[in-house]
């Protein structure tokens, strides 16, 4: 019998020792991560001095409900109050996306984009890019958005593919619908189409 208790404490230990010097090496690690002095202090003196004047915010990243119900969210390389205008923000390589109630789900990504909540609009310029859920990828140098209702309007021209083809224009908007008709995407003036067939099935 001792010797079968023997074994068996023999066994569990062979099993125990070695979590245990798992979990010290662990303990180690985050204590050797909780005490790197680089995440003790981040940034130099004069990026600190410049981020308290700029209001500089590197990573930020957003998520919410509308009024409506429309979920949408926002995340950039940085986000900056240009002169400390409260209300007012500048980001940089930006992206968003837009769970709209009606069903539709729209991406939208930009070089830069201004934001005044003051005024509750949205400008997004340099190389806009915009993909829908319904298949469209839109290509725009500029494009304005109503922060409280979501429509998005492109003054410029666009270039577009979409299911049935390429598409050109002078400009494009989405509406964001509440009602049975959905969201809307309208291209006008001079609008060219190229339709591509869709491939049939045998």
């Amino acid at each position: 019998m001792k010797a079968d208790r023997h074994s068996r404490v023999v066994s569990w230990l062979k099993v125990l020792f070695p979590l245990i010097a798992l979990a010290l090496l662990s303990t180690l690690f985050l204590l050797s991560r909780a005490i790197e002095p680089q995440a003790v202090i981040p940034f130099a003196d004069k990026e600190v001095q410049e981020r308290l004047r700029d209001q500089q915010i590197t990573g930020p990243f957003y998520s919410g409900t509308t009024a409506d119900g429309d979920l949408i969210s926002f995340s950039a390389e940085k986000l900056t109050t240009p002169g400390g205008v409260s209300g007012t923000n500048e980001a940089v390589d930006l992206e968003a996306t837009l769970d709209l109630q009606g069903g539709a789900k729209i991406t939208l990504q930009s070089s830069r984009g201004r934001f005044d909540t003051g005024a509750e609009e949205a400008e997004l310029t340099g190389d806009v890019k915009i993909n829908t859920s319904t298949g469209y990828q839109i290509l725009s140098e500029r494009m304005t958005s109503n922060l409280t209702t979501l429509d998005l309007l492109s003054p410029g021209p666009v270039e577009a593919t979409s299911p049935a083809g390429e598409i050109t224009a002078g400009s494009m908007a989405i509406t964001n619908r509440q009602n049975s008709a959905g969201s809307q995407l309208l291209f006008t003036k001079g609008v060219k189409l190229i339709y591509t067939p869709q491939a049939t099935k045998e």
